[in-house]
C-alpha cells in the first residue's frame, strides 16, 4: 500500500506539478480539523451562518436549515424554498440513522391528456408545466421538529438580514445566474428578482433580495402553515394559473414529507448508506456491490482498467434506475433485491474487461443543487442536499417571493406503464441524494457530490477513493473524476450506443487512448463533475474533519 501511495503521488506530481509539501498534490487544500463541530457548504457565509449557529448551542440540524436558508440566498442558482430536500441525520441521543424524503408531488389536475393536447411527446425542461410541488419548507419543519434545539426564527434571521442588506456574488453564482438569465429570463418575475437595475449581477456585485426576506420573516413566525396555507401559496396559486400553470393552492396545501428508513450496503467493512427511491441513491450502493468483486487497490487509481470497471458497472446499474426507480407509493420496488450482494454478482458477470457494452439491459425481477453538511458538538451530524434542479428550475418566479419554483415534473415519463410514468399527486424520479457511512454501528462519514446523474457516480468513487486508493476527506473529493454519460434513463431514454466518458484534467492520454481501444467514446465536458462536501468523524481522537472541494465556492470551517 505505502508503495502504490509513493508511485501514485510521484504519478500526480507529474500530471499537476503542484507544489504542495504534503498529501496528494491534486489536492485544493488540507483537510479542515475541529473538535466542538463542523459545517461544509458550497458558499462561505452560509457555512459561517451554520458555525454561528453551533457556537450558539443550536444542533447540527439548526445549523443545517439555517445554512440551506442561507445558501437560497446567495446560491439561488442552486438551492432554494421553490425547491425540494433530502437529509440522513446521524441521532447521537439513539444512536441511529434518520432519513428524510422532503420532496414534492405533481399537482393534481395534471394529467398526461394535458401534454397530448398540447402535442407534446416529453415534460419541457422549462416553464409552467414541469412544476411540482416545493416540498424544502416541510422538511425543515420535519426536521426542526425532531432535533431543533434554537427557534426558528433564530435560524432564518441571518439570511433575513443578508437579504435586507445585500451580500457580494461570489464567483460561480455570478457564472450560473448569467447562464440562467440567458434560459429563463424571459419569465415573469425573474428579471424583477435577480437581476440589479435590469443587468445580471457579476462577481462582487453586492445584491439583495427583499422579497425573499420577506417570504423568509412569514415563515419564521409562521410555520410553515405560512408557505402552504397562506398568502404564500395564494400568491404561488394566482401566479402559476397567469402562467398556464397547474400548480395549485390544493396542492400546497396538501403536501407532507416523510420519514424514511435509509438503506445500506457493506463495502469493504464499512456500510454505506443512501435513501431509497424515489432518489437514485441506491445507485451508489449498486455501483460499490459490484466493485466489491474486483481488485480495485491492485488496478491502480485512475488506471484505465478501473475506468472500463467503473464504468461498466454503472451502466449496469443506471439500466436498472431507468426501470426501477421512482415513488413507492405506486410501484413495489425491489429495493432489498437491487442492493443484494447475491444481484451484484449476477450482474458482474455481465462486464466484459475487455470491452465497453453499447447496450445493457436491467434486471428482471419477478416480484444544479446544493449540498451540505453539519456536525455539532453532542455527535449529531446530518448529510442534507436541497435543489431547484435544473439551477434555477422552472423560471417560473412568483412576484414579490424572492425564489424560483422547481421543475421536478420533468423527470417524470409520459410513458404508459412505466414505473415512472406522470400520475396525478405522484413524486417524481429525484436526482439528489444525501450519503452517510457508518463503521461499526458508529458514525464515520457525512457526504454527498452535486450534480444530477453525476451524483451516485461520484459518491461510489468518493467511497473507493478513499478504502482503496488510501486518500484523506479533501483528496478524495479533489482527485479528478470519472463521469460516464449516456445511460437509459427514467424518463424513457434508453442507451443504444454505450454512451460516453468524460474525465477531468490530469488523466494521462494512453489511459485514454487504452479506453478508446477498448471500445469506449471519451468527450470533453467542463462544469459537469459536481460539488462535493464532507465532514468526518474520528472516534479515536474525538475530532471532525473537513473538507470542501475546488469545484464550488465552497468553505469547511469548524471550532
Amino acid at each position: 500500500m505505502l508503495l502504490r501511495c509513493l508511485l501514485l503521488l510521484c504519478v500526480s506530481q507529474m500530471a499537476y506539478g503542484y507544489d504542495r509539501v504534503t498529501g496528494a498534490p491534486f489536492a485544493s487544500r488540507s483537510e479542515v480539523i475541529a473538535q466542538h463541530g463542523m459545517a461544509a457548504t458550497s458558499q462561505p457565509l452560509a457555512t459561517q451562518v451554520a458555525l454561528d449557529v453551533l457556537k450558539r448551542g443550536g444542533s447540527a440540524v439548526d445549523a443545517a436549515i439555517a445554512a440551506n436558508a442561507m445558501l437560497g440566498l446567495v446560491e439561488p442558482t442552486g438551492a432554494g424554498v421553490g425547491g425540494d430536500l433530502f437529509a440522513i441525520v446521524w441521532d447521537a441521543k439513539e444512536n441511529k440513522l434518520v432519513g428524510l424524503n422532503a420532496s414534492g408531488r405533481s399537482p393534481k389536475l395534471l394529467t398526461k391528456q394535458v401534454f397530448n393536447d398540447r402535442g407534446l411527446a416529453q415534460i419541457p425542461k422549462f416553464g409552467p408545466l414541469p412544476v411540482s410541488v416545493p416540498g424544502a419548507v416541510d422538511g425543515w419543519f420535519m426536521l426542526h421538529e425532531k432535533f431543533g434545539k434554537l427557534p426558528m426564527t433564530a435560524l432564518l434571521t441571518p439570511a433575513i438580514e443578508y437579504a435586507k442588506n445585500g451580500f457580494p456574488v461570489s464567483e460561480l453564482v455570478a457564472y450560473y445566474l448569467a447562464m440562467n438569465n440567458e434560459r429563463i429570463g424571459h419569465y415573469d418575475g425573474f428579471a424583477e428578482t435577480f437581476l440589479i437595475n435590469g443587468k445580471v449581477p457579476k462577481k462582487g456585485d453586492v445584491f439583495k433580495n427583499p422579497g425573499l426576506a420577506v417570504t423568509y420573516e412569514k415563515i419564521a413566525t409562521g410555520g410553515r402553515d405560512a408557505f402552504y396555507k397562506g398568502d404564500i401559496a395564494q400568491n404561488i396559486d394566482a401566479y402559476m394559473k397567469s402562467q398556464g400553470g397547474y400548480l395549485s393552492y390544493a396542492d400546497l396545501a396538501s403536501h407532507t414529507s416523510e420519514w424514511v428508513e435509509p438503506v445500506s450496503a457493506n463495502y469493504r467493512g464499512y456500510d454505506v448508506w443512501e435513501l431509497p427511491p424515489n432518489g437514485q441513491g441506491i445507485a451508489a450502493l449498486q455501483i460499490l456491490n459490484i466493485l466489491e468483486r474486483y481488485d480495485i487497490e491492485g488496478m491502480g487509481f485512475n488506471s484505465a482498467e478501473y475506468i472500463h470497471t467503473f464504468v461498466e458497472a454503472k451502466k449496469l446499474a443506471f439500466e436498472d434506475r431507468a426501470k426501477f426507480y421512482a415513488d413507492p407509493a405506486f410501484n413495489d420496488i425491489p429495493v432489498e433485491w437491487l442492493i443484494s450482494k447475491d444481484y451484484a454478482t449476477e450482474r458482474q458477470q455481465l462486464i466484459n474487461g475487455a470491452k465497453a457494452a453499447e447496450r445493457v439491459d436491467a434486471g428482471i425481477y419477478d416480484g444544479d443543487t446544493v449540498y451540505l453538511t453539519v456536525a455539532d458538538k453532542d455527535g449529531n451530524m446530518v448529510s442534507l442536499i436541497q435543489s431547484n434542479y435544473r439551477g434555477m428550475g422552472s423560471g417560473m418566479t412568483p412576484p414579490g417571493l424572492g425564489f424560483v419554483l422547481q421543475n421536478r415534473g420533468e423527470m417524470f415519463t409520459l410513458e404508459e406503464g412505466h414505473f415512472n410514468e406522470l400520475k396525478p399527486e405522484k413524486r417524481p424520479f429525484h436526482t439528489i441524494i444525501p450519503a452517510f457511512v457508518t463503521r461499526n454501528g458508529a458514525p464515520f462519514l457525512s457526504f454527498g457530490v452535486m450534480g444530477g446523474g453525476t451524483q451516485p457516480q461520484m459518491h461510489a468513487q468518493i467511497i473507493v477513493n478513499m478504502l482503496d486508493f488510501g486518500m484523506n476527506l479533501q483528496e478524495a473529493g479533489d482527485a479528478p473524476r470519472i463521469l460516464h454519460s449516456g445511460s437509459s434513463s427514467p424518463t424513457g431514454k434508453l442507451m443504444l450506443d454505450g454512451g460516453y466518458i468524460s474525465l477531468e484534467s490530469g488523466f494521462d492520454e494512453t489511459v485514454q487512448r487504452e479506453l478508446m481501444e477498448r471500445g469506449h467514446t471519451l468527450r470533453r465536458v467542463v462544469g459537469a463533475f459536481g460539488g462535493y462536501q464532507a465532514i468526518m468523524w474520528d472516534d479515536k481522537r474525538n475530532v471532525y474533519f473537513g473538507a470542501s472541494e475546488s469545484r464550488k465556492d465552497g468553505q469547511a470551517a469548524g471550532y
